[in-house]
């Protein structure tokens, strides 16, 4: 079995599609946000740019789609898109992920989460006891530039006190994997949203979220 080269001392997190399983709803949300504009979106095509930040998400659509996304439109879609998030959204925790945080913090690791959601995103996704687990949390607007830029956890490393290479990362999209490798971070994927040939960026994919500590050295 390959293992990482080094014990981290801190392990971060992405939050949709590795902690929650929101991806589904995310994808509802941008579907019927955009539906209104003549504008078509696959579920690859939200799953792929899943860890922007919304904006760089949403002029990206609009430009493939040939409509300018000026302010007043990015504004009214992006609107949209959360009254459409809140109203299906139903809050599923992957199977495990609480005890294993719990239990890696109790092996002496640092936590940290990033997402490129929102900080009031987070706040309605994940419950209290869980979010209080993480030692560092990164929001996506905290950050000016999003995922695959390093910056996120570059931030997330610092709040955490410690060198990038000495925390391991734990993605599920190819952006976050790229995000996580130019920070100088080793990553673990997880193949929730996407397919393991999508996310042949990380050093390790895994199937689920639990398989993750058997890769790492004790």
């Amino acid at each position: 079995m390959k293992k990482l080269k080094i014990r981290p001392r801190a392990i971060i997190f992405d939050m949709d599609g590795v902690i929650v399983d929101s991806m589904p709803y995310h994808f509802i949300a941008w579907y019927e946000a955009l539906r209104p504009w003549g504008v078509r979106v696959s579920c690859f095509e939200v799953y792929m740019q899943e860890g922007e930040r919304w904006e760089a998400t949403l002029k990206g659509l609009l430009r493939r789609a040939k409509i300018k996304p000026t302010k007043k439109i990015l504004k009214a879609i992006f609107s949209l898109r959360q009254k459409v998030f809140r109203r299906y959204f139903k809050r599923y925790i992957f199977h495990g992920a609480y005890e294993l945080l719990v239990a890696l913090k109790k092996q002496g690791f640092r936590l940290g989460l990033v997402t490129g959601s929102p900080l009031n995103e987070i706040k309605s996704i994940l419950p209290v006891k869980l979010r209080r687990v993480f030692n560092a949390v990164v929001a996506g607007n905290q950050v000016k530039k999003g995922k695959p830029h390093p910056e996120p956890y570059l931030k997330a490393a610092g709040l955490l006190g410690l060198e990038p290479g000495t925390c391991l990362v734990v993605e599920n999209a190819p952006l976050g994997i790229a995000s996580a490798k130019q920070a100088g971070m080793p990553c673990i994927a997880v193949s929730t949203s996407l397919p393991k040939e999508y996310l042949s960026g990380a050093d390790i994919v895994v199937s689920q979220l639990a398989q993750i500590s058997s890769y790492i050295p004790l």
